[in-house]
């Protein structure tokens, strides 16, 4: 069992963190809020130019073949920049459904254009009257003249407003679930951002022209694994954050003076601190459990560790993400200064794929995380 970095991983995220450092600091980040598309399609280019959008395919269709340990290697690194563009949304969650459920033919059609940087996708799942089920859906597939229409309605889909093809999930005449890629412009799109600044929309299908990927028989599988594969990636971006924010933290308990000295000299300040440091380590495990645990073979048992997993990051990130803050005193709600994004980011990470109720919910009705055996 691997729990530290090999060579090659380490040398990935030096890669990403000397980049990120040189050309995504607060400002520009601020910027490419304020324009569109709200993120930068130079530095997509150059994502597409070092592997990382090909990271987790098969090399026969443009990519690296890594698998969960190097995407977690590249979100941890996004999430200490607060990272802009839609990697979740078209590498980890659409082009992640081409590559497992999608038919060789559109493998070879879409994913060497991922890689590229030359597509994006995006899957959209949730629906307004399903909370956080994946297949309570209202959308419905429907057989035409040969082909396939799409009717329905879904919402937040994450990176859904600049998305090139979406995949969608779709109840079939036969009552299956089934996953269907529909062209950008066959949708209406209502977009907007996210608190966090991230970009999506919500999404109107009416009798849209679809193409099902793959077979209907593998849409359930596909979903269920590369969503705990997502929840197990964002895990590792949350956990990104929280560095950053503690080390935020730190640097201005010890610059900032009160009263002739720094405000660091406060032992309580620094008792806060150290809790916060645990609350990092306490993530930082949890989220390596999740991403071991996508390596398993038993379904069950993979979908309540990396739940129960998100648990922990989420509580340790509310944590870290309010003493930060409060830390920081009055410009840490300024718009200007980075901790408050920081917050943000991890707030919505905590409201992606469920939220903490939910997530208790679904791992207590499993059984819980440790078998009482």
């Amino acid at each position: 069992m691997e729990l530290e970095y090999t060579d090659e991983q380490r040398l990935l995220s030096d890669t990403i963190d000397d980049l990120l450092e040189k050309q995504y600091d607060p400002n520009t980040r601020l910027r490419l809020l304020d324009r569109e598309p709200g993120w930068s399609r130079e530095l997509w280019a150059r994502y597409a130019e070092l592997g990382l959008l090909g990271l987790p395919f098969d090399e026969a269709y443009g990519g690296a073949g890594r698998g969960p340990a190097e995407l977690a290697v590249v979100l941890e690194s996004f999430g200490r920049a607060l990272v802009l563009e839609p990697y979740v949304a078209s590498v980890v969650l659409g082009a992640q459904l081409v590559a497992r459920a999608g038919s060789p033919e559109q493998k070879a059609a879409i994913l060497p254009r991922v890689a590229a940087g030359d597509l994006l996708l995006a899957f959209a799942h949730t629906e307004a009257a399903a909370r956080w089920s994946s297949t309570d859906l209202g959308t419905v597939a429907v057989r035409v003249d040969g082909g396939w229409t799409v009717t329905g309605q879904k919402i937040a889909v994450l990176g859904g407003d600049s998305a090139d093809k979406v995949v969608v999930s779709a109840k079939t005449p036969d009552g299956e679930i089934g996953l269907f890629l529909v062209e950008g412009a066959a949708l209406r799109r209502a977009p907007y951002a996210f608190q966090d600044g991230l970009r999506g929309a919500d999404l109107l299908l009416r009798s849209a022209p679809a193409e099902p990927l793959g077979s209907t028989l593998a849409a359930a599988d596909a979903m269920a694994s590369v969503l705990d594969s997502a929840i197990a990636v964002l895990c590792a971006e949350a956990v990104g954050a929280m560095e950053r924010m503690l080390w935020l933290t730190v640097e201005y308990l010890k610059t900032r003076v009160q009263f002739g000295q720094p405000l660091g000299a406060n032992q309580a300040l620094q008792h806060r601190a150290a809790d916060m440091f645990v609350a990092l380590e306490q993530a930082r495990s949890m989220a390596l459990l999740a991403r071991l645990a996508l390596g398993g073979d038993d379904v069950g048992e993979r979908r309540r560790t990396v739940r129960a997993a998100k648990i922990q990051v989420d509580l340790s990130a509310r944590h870290i993400g309010q003493e930060a803050v409060q830390l920081h005193g009055g410009i840490g709600m300024t718009w200007e200064y980075p901790v408050g994004h920081y917050l943000k980011r991890t707030a919505v990470i905590a409201r992606t794929f469920g939220d903490l109720d939910e997530l208790l919910e679904s791992v207590g009705t499993e059984g819980g995380l440790i078998s009482a055996s």
